[in-house]
Order: structure tokens, then C-alpha cells, then sequence
């Protein structure tokens, strides 16, 4: 497993990047625009520590980020998400977002905190239970 970023939702680009930037010294290492979903993805890092990364997300509508919401996830790199999903599973914890695509799930901590899991290269092929598994609440 490896740590890769951790997200949370800003209403200011601009603001946030003088914030996390010019203040705080960080420095852009990913950018990712998306038309379609209205949202921008900015990736973050301090000076020669550029795998533990901030993934600044701005959603392009507004929104209030009440209860927490501005705080999106963990995200952790895993080396077989079929393996880990079902040993969570096993283990009574509930995948949130199962990993449909062979690469993508999420499951919550005991106290709430989202955690993204990602498979390392490659999507896995597809495979059931995980294709036919639906979401339980919000991931």
C-alpha cells in the first residue's frame, strides 16, 4: 500500500493557491480541468516530497461545505483492490463504493473518514461480486 493524496474541497481557487503556495510553500504538481463534471483538480506537494500530495478540489458550482464536507478523502494505492475490498468485506466493513472498474473503491473508517482505495497499475479485470455490487450511503 502506498499513500498518494489527500483531498479537500475549496471555494476560491485562486485564494487557495495563494493560501497553499505563496504562503505556505507548496508547489503545483498536477492539474487536472473537467467541462463535463465542472470541477478543477489541482495537486500540491512540498519541495522535494512530491508523493505525498494535497489534491485541492474546486467544484465550479457553488456549494456550502457544511459538516465537514470541505474534507474528501484518503487515497491509497494498493497492490490487488479485489484482495483488500474482500478481506474489508470479511472483516464487516462496509465497501461503500465498490471497485466496479477493477480499479476504484471506497470504504469509511470507524469514525467516518472516506478512504479511497486505487489499484496500482493496470484496472483489474472486471469480476463479480464487485461489477453486480451497488453503493451503500455516500462515499
Amino acid at each position: 500500500m502506498k499513500y498518494l493524496h489527500t483531498m479537500v474541497r475549496i471555494t476560491d481557487l485562486d485564494a487557495s493557491l495563494e493560501f497553499y503556495c505563496k504562503q505556505l510553500g507548496l508547489h503545483e504538481v498536477g492539474r487536472y480541468d473537467s467541462e463535463q463534471g465542472r470541477f478543477t483538480l489541482v495537486f500540491l506537494a512540498a519541495p522535494g516530497d512530491e508523493e505525498a500530495q494535497v489534491e485541492l478540489t474546486h467544484n465550479w458550482d457553488p456549494e456550502d461545505y457544511d459538516e465537514g464536507r470541505n474534507f474528501g478523502h484518503l487515497a491509497y494505492q494498493v497492490d490487488d483492490i479485489y484482495a483488500l475490498c474482500q478481506k474489508l468485506l470479511d472483516a464487516g466493513v462496509t465497501i461503500n463504493r465498490p471497485p466496479r472498474d477493477g480499479h476504484m473503491a471506497f470504504v469509511r473508517s470507524p469514525d467516518n473518514i472516506s478512504i479511497e482505495l486505487l489499484q496500482k497499475g493496470e484496472s483489474l479485470r472486471l469480476e463479480e461480486p464487485w461489477v453486480s455490487m451497488e453503493n451503500e450511503r455516500h462515499w
